[in-house]
């Protein structure tokens, strides 16, 4: 690690990193096929897609079949049901909590970088009490290139008044680690996520693999010089 590094911000991927949706997600896709006369999804199978997308998982739930009109019909149920159920189920991951409160403690900025849709991200996190909390909120549609392109990531830095290379990026999919690495970021691969049977985060080029959020706080402590 670089002596002159300095952390003063850690910017975290919504779903699958910070907050675990997969149940309030999975259950508006059911209700959504369901609409259509469809079997519910086999919903291991459809989870790791969830860093891709609403439409990733309906087509993984498809298994490749359906016409292109049909999957935009499940894809706007599912959407639309989402929204009503945007947190029924929804909770931080165990461990973040205390990530958050430590961050916070120290004096370190920590905000969200998404794909996820403003429409979405911004209920989900004021439904959590997050908002007033984090130095930013970027989601998928607030600049004009989402992820792997590292313009969110910058424009996160712009919104908490920090620097890129004295932020960390934390992610669970390929397309994160390389918007953190695109803005000159450290990278956290976060392996407790929503990973594809294929997925190698090894390969992803992150400074570092965590296999849970607790994880993040030792890195900091072992690997960040203040």
């Amino acid at each position: 690690m670089n002596a002159d590094f300095r952390l003063t911000c850690v910017l975290f991927d919504l779903d699958g990193t910070l907050i675990d949706t997969a149940p309030d997600l999975l259950a508006a896709l059911q209700r959504a096929l369901r609409s259509h006369d469809l079997p519910a999804p086999d919903k291991r199978r459809v989870q790791p897609y969830i860093s891709y997308g609403a439409a990733a998982m309906v087509r993984e739930s498809l298994n490749g079949s359906g016409t292109e009109q049909l999957q935009k019909q499940i894809l706007t149920a599912m959407l639309e049901d989402y929204q009503q159920h945007i947190a029924d189920q929804t909770r931080l991951f165990p461990g973040i909590a205390e990530v958050l409160q430590n961050l916070e403690a120290r004096g370190i900025k920590w905000g969200v970088v998404t794909n996820k849709l403003q429409r979405f991200t911004k209920p989900l996190m004021a439904a959590l009490q997050l908002t007033s909390r984090a130095a930013c909120i970027i989601s998928g549609d607030t600049t004009t290139r989402s992820k792997p392109h590292p313009e969110p990531m910058l424009a996160a830095c712009r919104d908490a008044g920090v620097l890129p290379e004295q932020s960390i990026y934390i992610g669970d999919s390929a397309h994160d680690i390389a918007a953190g690495k695109g803005a000159n970021m450290k990278t956290l691969a976060a392996a407790y996520g929503y990973l594809k049977p294929a997925d190698d985060p090894h390969s992803w080029g992150a400074d570092a693999l965590i296999s849970n959020p607790l994880e993040i706080l030792a890195w900091i402590e072992t690997s960040v010089c203040h």
